[in-house]
Order: structure tokens, then sequence, then C-alpha cells
């Protein structure tokens, strides 16, 4: 079995938010391959299914972002999963707006769900990064994660969000780079542009 975690924060508030395209991808997933009813979990909500024939929980960690490896920690523990059978949707700050990376283990950039993540897990899980771009300054990061994608901005994350939910198949069966390619080309072909194939 795989965990694939959404990382975001709870709440009505934070829906629209940047930080909170790790959640807005999960449930595209979640609804794209017909995997429901989501469920009380892990600190978190969760629902099991299957993708590609692999068996795969998706879990939205219900802490704040700060806390996400509590929750996931938990569903690690329960299923008895190595580092390796985790999978982590987040926001990237290092990457433009639309474009998305696959890659496992490194730094966290900053990126205080990966963090807490890394702290009860370890490193060596898989990210799917979602590049929503850098606000130029660091000291307005904070807000700039916490504000929701703006009006012209929605397109191409719902985009993002449904060439990721098509592929999904592929990033479950470690087929990352074909998955990573696969979205690229569904982004390219409803005109957000070509993505470029570089491995960071």
């Amino acid at each position: 079995m795989l965990l694939f975690v959404g990382l975001g924060n709870p709440g009505d508030r934070y829906v629209g938010n940047r930080h909170n395209i790790g959640f807005m991808a999960l449930e595209a997933i979640a609804k794209r391959h017909g995997i429901a009813p989501w469920r009380r979990r892990f600190q978190g909500v969760a629902v099991e299914g299957s993708l590609g024939g692999v068996k795969v929980q998706l879990l939205l960690p219900g802490t704040y972002m700060n806390e996400s490896g509590r929750a996931v920690a938990e569903a690690v523990n329960f299923y008895k999963l190595g580092v390796n059978d985790v999978v982590v949707f987040h926001d990237e700050l290092d990457l433009p707006p639309g474009k998305l990376r696959v890659k496992t283990g490194g730094g966290n950039a900053g990126h205080n769900g990966l963090r807490s993540i890394s702290a009860h897990i370890g490193n060596d899980y898989r990210r799917v990064r979602f590049g929503i771009g850098h606000p130029g300054d660091k000291n307005l990061v904070e807000r700039y994660v916490l504000q929701d994608f703006a009006k012209s901005e929605r397109p191409w994350v719902e985009a993002l969000c449904d060439a990721v939910a098509d592929a999904a198949p592929l990033l479950a069966g470690a087929e990352d780079s074909s998955f990573q390619n696969k979205v690229h080309l569904a982004m390219d072909a409803k005109g957000f542009g070509a993505l470029d194939d570089d491995k960071e």
C-alpha cells in the first residue's frame, strides 16, 4: 500500500489558499477515480482506493500545516509502511506557477509541513511539488502562501489538479518521470505553456 498525503490547512478559511494546493490535488484524484467516502482517521480525513491496481490510502491531515507529521506518522505506523511508501503533495515557492516536479528526499526549503513530516518519519519520501511562484521578498512569503489563488490563477490550478488526477496511476506505479511528462503534456495541451523536463 502507498500513502498519498496532501498538505494544507484544515477549515473553510484556508480552502482556496496557495498553501492548500496539496489538498486540492488529492481531492481531484479521489473524485476522478471514484475513491470515496472520506472518513475521519489519522488526525484528519482519509479514504482508501486503487490507482492502476495499486492500493492507495489518501490522507488530508486535520492538524495545521506545521503539525502534518503527526497525522502522517499515525498512518505510517498503522499500516507499517516504509518512508518510500509515502508520497507528499505540496506547494513549492521555488517553482514557477503551474510547474510540477517529482523528487525523492532533499531539503525542505523552509516548508513547515515537510519539516514536520521529516521529523516524524525521516526525509526520503517522494514529493510532488506544485509551483506557486515566489512573492519576491522572503518577508512576504507567509502572507503569500496563506492568500487565495487569484481569480486569474484558478484556470491553471484546476488544469494542473486535473492533469495530476488523470496521471495518478503512473505515480502509484512508481513511474515518476512518465507521470511528470504526462502532466506537462496535458498542461501544454490546455495552453499553459510547455514545461521543461529538467530534473531538479
